[in-house]
């Protein structure tokens, strides 16, 4: 069994963390956005509005139901042949659509659980009040879901951190495709993927530091 190359492992170390910062804009790009979709597919849920509702549902299906990695050679392969217009489309591009369409369709469906969630008292007080729909759910039954909701939405911003290695399928160097080209020139697969791993880790216990202290703080008003 031969020894690691400790000295080619701290070398890639700082090549690595250059690609960080456009690891961690898809991500944050793809998260901003899947909160958006998302927020939006849960309210038509939680109205089910005819028509509309099955097509939530088959949009949620859907992006639930199939590897993201599927999604995002369709994203960036696929729909070019059928759709002139993307044909410029960039990796980069293509990842953070891959990554707000297939998330959004997971934090719909715990913002709609974490609304309806909210005690149906809630919901009676507010129109007893004369709230309208968009001011019930503004002032009243959306907060109090993002407090249920927030732990799991910090973890989807985890897992997407995760999966933006499956960027580098596109032609995307970011940290795992930076990663696969040292391997490549070096030979020295175990110890490339070793200190890869391990940057991811630091960066998941980071934002799972930060998801604790959201959880604490969220939860200061509920306890005694």
């Amino acid at each position: 069994m031969r020894a690691l190359d400790l000295d080619f492992m701290l070398g890639l170390v700082p090549i690595l963390l250059g690609y960080l910062p456009l690891t961690l804009f898809m991500a944050a790009a793809g998260m901003v956005c899947a909160l958006i979709l998302g927020c939006l597919l849960a309210m038509e849920r939680v109205a089910r509005i005819p028509v509309l509702d099955a097509v939530v549902v088959l949009f949620i299906s859907f992006f639930r139901g199939t590897p993201l990695l599927v999604q995002l050679f369709l994203f960036y392969y696929g729909l070019p042949q059928v759709m002139p217009v993307l044909r410029g489309i960039t990796g980069v591009e293509a990842a953070i659509i891959g990554l707000t369409l297939h998330f959004s369709a997971y934090m719909a469906e715990s913002i709609r659980a974490a609304v309806l969630g909210v005690d149906r008292s809630q919901w009676e007080a507010a129109e007893a009040v004369g709230m309208t729909r968009i001011q019930m759910m503004g002032r009243i039954i959306l907060p109090q879901a993002a407090r249920v909701a927030a732990p799991t939405l910090v973890n989807y911003f985890i897992d997407m951190i995760k999966s933006t290695s499956l960027a580098f399928t596109l032609g995307v160097t970011e940290m795992m495709g930076a990663t696969q080209k040292a391997a490549a020139g070096s030979f020295l697969y175990f110890e490339a993927f070793i200190v890869v791993a391990v940057i991811y880790w630091i960066v998941v216990e980071a934002l799972s530091v930060v998801q604790r202290r959201i959880e604490f703080s969220l939860n200061k008003a509920f306890t005694r």
